[in-house]
């Protein structure tokens, strides 16, 4: 079941930013999957450490002030290894919208820790690398 479970906290991590069809996206729920304490890091040239909040804050502006719409993340695969109560995935993944009236396409890879809780498994950090 940890395996199930693991797989539905990484497909709703990743529905929470979806904004299509005029939904508007939940990246609040972000707050609910990931620790309190959880660190969230962007690697490449803007390589930042966020905490939850400064992570969720601007993405709920980008997401609902209109600028980036008929958003959508999803993962393209994933590799998953439990051992006790901890565990890491580390999968591929796309993305696509319309930014500032541009459509555009992404993807690149993401590695989620998780951590056995009394409350379910929760997300204790991730990562992302976009490609070029």
């Amino acid at each position: 079941m940890s395996k199930a479970e693991i797989d539905m906290v990484t497909a709703e991590f990743f529905g929470s930013f979806d904004n299509r069809g005029g939904k508007p996206a939940d990246v609040a729920r972000i707050r609910r999957l990931a620790l309190p304490g959880a660190v969230i890091v962007m690697t490449g040239p803007r390589f930042t450490a966020y905490t939850v909040d400064e992570f969720i804050a601007p993405r709920e502006e980008l997401l609902a002030g209109g600028r980036l719409v008929e958003f959508a993340e999803w993962e393209t695969s994933e590799r998953t290894e439990i051992a006790g109560d901890i565990a890491s995935r580390f999968g591929g993944y796309r993305k696509s919208g319309i930014l500032d009236g541009e459509p555009f396409e992404g993807g690149g890879t993401k590695t989620i820790q998780f951590v056995r809780t009394p409350q379910g498994w929760r997300i204790a950090a991730f990562s992302w690398y976009d490609e070029p």
